[in-house]
């Protein structure tokens, strides 16, 4: 069961983060650590069981960029989670440049973390491909983009998505549908190249 921070307290140590209240930090990693390795640990149930990096590694290596070296300013939660969101993805991206460039051939591993409700379950998605197509829906529809984020890595539910995008839900549910068909379309495309 995933924990749910209080939103208030959250957006109050974020505020006091970005004032340079140190005591902040220290209040700040057991609500966000727990619910970003909860999250992390999901998206590597779905792995194959030879996957050389871990959970824990993910969301350190996500908290030294987000909080320890003071990469940013977040004005509330949905922010917080927006950006460690695409810290968490752009650092398995990473993670998977690199082990293609370390193999014989450059062939990148295949790491399926698409849920099935964006891809279908018989194919995996290739983190690579996913990063090409969410930086296409970046461009496209940034909201979108945003949705996917908080839904898919962040692992918020609709409701907690509306909250922090301050949409209604019945619109963050449509934009969901929306763009889950768009990224069947674009990731099979990118397959097909």
């Amino acid at each position: 069961m995933m924990t749910n921070p209080d939103p208030t307290e959250l957006t109050e140590l974020l505020r006091d983060l970005a004032d340079g209240k140190d005591e902040a930090r220290e209040k700040l990693l057991p609500l966000v650590y727990d619910r970003l390795h909860e999250v992390a640990e999901r998206v590597f149930n779905r792995e194959n069981p030879g996957h050389t990096m871990q959970p824990t590694a993910l969301v350190h290596d996500a908290w030294m960029k987000l909080v320890e070296n003071d990469r940013g300013v977040w004005a509330n939660r949905a922010q917080f989670f927006a950006v460690g969101a695409t810290v968490m993805r752009r650092i398995l991206t990473d993670y998977a440049r690199a082990r293609g460039r370390a193999k014989r051939g450059g062939g990148a591993e295949r790491i399926s973390i698409v849920a099935d409700a964006i891809a279908s379950p018989s194919k995996g998605a290739d983190l690579l491909e996913l990063d090409v197509v969410l930086q296409k829906l970046k461009q496209v529809d940034e909201r979108q983009h945003s949705i996917v984020e908080l839904r898919f890595f962040s692992g918020l539910s609709v409701e907690e998505v509306a909250e922090c995008l301050e949409l209604s839900r019945r619109t963050v549910e449509a934009e969901w549908t929306m763009v889950k068909a768009w990224l069947r379309r674009e990731l099979e495309a990118e397959r097909d190249r």
